[in-house]
């Protein structure tokens, strides 16, 4: 007699594992541990043999007689219903494989050895946030230029006109990484070009020539705490990213060397970064010593020590000096890369000290040995610079500023 779905909710567990039958070859497995499965037994080719069809209740009574009469047919075309089974699991894992979804985070798990963990759970996050939502589970290969302008206009309804350029370059990133891969055959990312409104370019706060000599007086007189004031001026001296100051550790100061060796996972670049120290620079780091010297770091943060200085405390410094919106960390290498420009130092070295992005690696290479020695001179020219900014004295304006 065919069972009914009280029999089976009522089927007690055994010691041993008993079968119920429904009829065709269906019956329902009843383990000692209680769980109820669907089996259906069929013969193929003269081989008696077993179709997995579910797990009782998430598969009903009915449902699991559906699965058999779907499977009778299959043998009556002389097809095995777990063959196809097989094959039918395949094609979804393989479906699932070339989703957008699939195909970011395999692209993302390439790239993200070349980046710091922070910026690679940034990427991540940006994709998760603002298109795996509408273009995740779609294969990658059926996704149209205009599916994909659809998504990044959401995002620039919100006003997040960069993240919505960031994430199209991403995207693009991850087309042509299906492409080289044999799961998609063009990049539609690319027919966007110009299709976005522009981000607003919104530069750090950077002090001018004629400001420098007061916002370094009132450094030198700043009555806060004394870690953050020698943090400005060594930023002042160094003109480094904030982030390469805050995660200074001391095992990358060599003081009788007078340099300070940034490794590549630091770098924005991810390429190591010489600062040659200049005598001023050196007076800091001495004074730094006798106040952190007992920690890993140059600059711990005064509460929890064995972290970095917060990335707000020396912003919080420039608001306390009176520079709320008017000045910025990051500002201070803009200052030095114009002043040094306009007192003829040499751009290239300007450049790499300022660390930025060599796309030449082989000119890279070549130019950190080749500048060192120059890069020397510039950093103690720029620190004598601005002790003459202190004092008054024998200050270069720049032309527009001279004028």
């Amino acid at each position: 007699m065919p069972l009914t779905d009280l029999q089976i909710r009522t089927a007690k567990p055994q010691d041993k594992t008993y079968r119920k039958a429904d009829g065709g070859g269906l019956f329902l497995e009843v383990r000692p541990n209680g769980s109820r499965y669907w089996r259906l037994a069929y013969r193929h080719l003269g081989k008696q043999k077993l179709l997995a069809i579910g797990v009782y209740p998430v598969t009903s009574l009915s449902e699991a007689r559906e699965a058999r009469d779907a499977a009778k047919k299959l043998l009556a075309a002389g097809e095995d219903p777990s063959a196809q089974k097989r094959l039918a699991k395949q094609a979804a894992v393989t479906a699932a494989a070339t989703t957008f979804e699939a195909v970011a985070k395999e692209w993302h798990e390439t790239k993200c050895g070349g980046w710091t963990p922070k910026h690679a759970i940034k990427i991540l996050e940006s994709l998760r946030a603002n298109i795996f939502p509408s273009l995740g589970d779609r294969p990658i290969a059926e996704i149209t230029a205009q599916e994909l302008l659809a998504t990044l206009r959401k995002i620039e309804q919100r006003g997040a006109l960069e993240t919505a350029a960031r994430v199209l370059q991403r995207s693009s990133a991850v087309f042509r990484y299906a492409i080289v891969t044999g799961r998609c055959e063009r990049d539609p990312a690319a027919d966007l070009k110009g299709a976005l409104k522009p981000p607003v370019v919104q530069h750090h706060t950077a002090l001018t020539a004629k400001e420098l000599p007061e916002f370094l007086r009132l450094l030198d007189a700043y009555d806060g705490e004394e870690l953050t004031r020698l943090g400005l001026r060594l930023l002042m001296l160094t003109f480094v990213r904030t982030t390469e100051l805050r995660g200074a550790e001391w095992s990358e100061i060599d003081l009788p060397a007078a340099e300070w060796r940034i490794p590549a996972e630091r770098m924005k670049m991810r390429d190591p970064h010489i600062v040659p120290l200049s005598t001023q620079s050196i007076a800091v780091l001495e004074r730094l010593k006798q106040l952190s010297g007992h920690s890993t770091f140059v600059f711990p943060n005064s509460r929890t020590p064995q972290k970095i200085m917060s990335e707000n405390t020396l912003l919080y410094g420039l608001y306390r000096m009176g520079y709320h919106g008017r000045a910025t960390g990051h500002g201070f290498r803009a200052t030095a890369s114009t002043i040094l420009n306009e007192l003829g130092k040499r751009a290239d070295v300007i450049e790499r000290q300022l660390a930025h992005a060599e796309r030449n690696k082989v000119r890279a290479a070549y130019n950190r040995a080749q500048y060192l020695p120059e890069r020397r001179e510039l950093m103690q020219c720029w620190a004598d610079y601005l002790d003459r900014c202190v004092a008054g004295t024998s200050v270069i304006l720049p032309r527009e500023e001279a004028a």
